[in-house]
């Protein structure tokens, strides 16, 4: 068994073995005044992408970087629940010493709110980066006008991004969206040359629209027609890299500036060190057997305890990663119950000393879709949202309403 060794950082470090290297040379990716050794960004997760994610992936990310392997940033938190103090969402803001730059990801539905959560961020000195989720095709989201449904209202959309780039200065603003609402309603192209002319730094594409959420295969060529129709900021693609070698053939086939990473990394965080790796050129790759896959959890598990500074709330919380964690691997049902149901750190260690930590990585069966897929669903939208681009009044009054379900982060 490879054996995973602690870096300076107290980070895992990688168990590799060759890869598929296509020996390319490293492709930094420059956001406004912030340049990344690696052109990789973290997509925002809830619930998944919280400090003590961040900081085990930028751990492996470093490994074959100058810096931490590219961009992470918090979870989405709305722009309203700032404004009105919600203490979770200024908990989830909250960053670790070694992160930089700090990426931090809002979501918001009114120019003025979100222009002033930005300015209040910015007094706290609390990010180097900020990112707008256009995209979250959620229906307690999208059925009051909101995530991936927001930019067919194009004008509304155009005064939300230039509120945001007046209010944070020289600190580049970014944005995720989708292809647009579904296949006879796409925005991707609009919502590029918008952020292009307000001044945003750059801009993800999710190569699905709102209906298809999470389904099928993420389509790159809209990533490469974006690229075409953006000239002067970066794109970068989203949907389906599962591994380095995803990474940069995305970046080869669609001209790409950059790559997001969801899904792919869940359960995974040793895949920030094989895209730092690939884009360096090398091909060494993390192959973690089943006694180094307990050590990265345990790793989690410390990070979780010291974000929460609660050691029962941080426990509970790694309970949703087990799955994701042992996918491929000779872990049994009774055995992930098991661990999916841990108390506290002794009760992990437990748990976690009665697997055969002498297994091998098992290969193609740990790679691959990981995460939530679902079906194809028409996207819910309010009554009359698709039969014009213009925002009428009812809409207007209504369109606060879009936060509130999910405010507090």
């Amino acid at each position: 068994m490879t054996l995973l060794h602690d870096t300076p950082h107290g980070a895992p470090a990688q168990a590799s073995t060759p890869g598929h290297g296509t020996g390319a040379r490293r492709r930094p990716l420059t956001i406004g005044n912030l340049t990344v050794d690696t052109p990789v960004m973290l997509a925002p997760m809830a619930g998944v992408t919280n400090m003590a994610f961040r900081v085990l992936c930028r751990e492996f990310g470093a490994q074959h970087s100058e810096d931490d392997g590219g961009l992470f940033p918090t979870e989405m938190v709305t722009t309203r629940a700032l404004i009105e103090d919600h203490r979770e969402s200024w908990r989830l803001l909250r960053m670790a010493d070694r992160e930089s730059p700090r990426s931090v990801q809002l979501y918001g539905v009114d120019p003025a709110v979100v222009g002033r959560s930005i300015e209040m961020i910015l007094e706290r000195d609390g990010a180097d980066h900020i990112d707008l989720n256009f995209g979250c095709p959620v229906p307690k989201v999208t059925r009051r006008g909101g995530g991936g449904v927001l930019p067919w209202k194009d004008e509304l959309f155009t005064r939300i991004l230039r509120a945001a780039v007046d209010a944070a200065g020289d600190v580049p603003v970014t944005l995720k969206t989708r292809k647009g609402v579904d296949d006879a309603h796409l925005t991707f192209r609009d919502a590029g040359l918008i952020a292009q002319e307000v001044g945003a730094a750059a801009i993800t594409l999710h190569g699905r629209t709102v209906k298809e959420q999470y389904s099928g295969t993420a389509d790159w060529t809209s990533i490469a027609e974006l690229k075409e129709t953006v000239i002067d900021i970066p794109v970068l693609g989203n949907g389906d890299v599962w591994s380095a070698e995803d990474a940069l053939r995305m970046m080869d086939e669609t001209g790409a500036d950059g790559v997001v990473v969801g899904r792919g990394c869940q359960g995974r965080p040793w895949l920030f060190a094989d895209l730092a790796a690939g884009f360096a050129g090398s091909e060494e790759r993390v192959r973690p057997g089943l006694g180094d896959v307990a050590r990265i959890l345990r790793r989690h598990a410390e990070l979780l305890v010291e974000f929460y500074e609660d050691e029962d709330r941080g426990v509970k919380d790694l309970r949703k990663h087990v799955a994701w964690y042992f996918k491929g691997y000779p872990v049994g049902g009774d055995m992930r119950r098991k661990l999916a149901s841990m108390e506290s750190l002794a009760d992990l260690d437990q748990k976690l000393s009665e697997l055969d930590l002498e297994a091998p990585y098992p290969g193609a069966d740990v790679e691959g879709p990981r995460g939530r897929t679902g079906h194809p669903r028409n996207a819910t939208v309010p009554t009359g949202w698709m039969d014009s681009r213009e925002l009428s009044d009812e809409h207007r009054r209504r369109l606060h309403e879009a936060e509130l379900d999910i405010s507090g982060g």
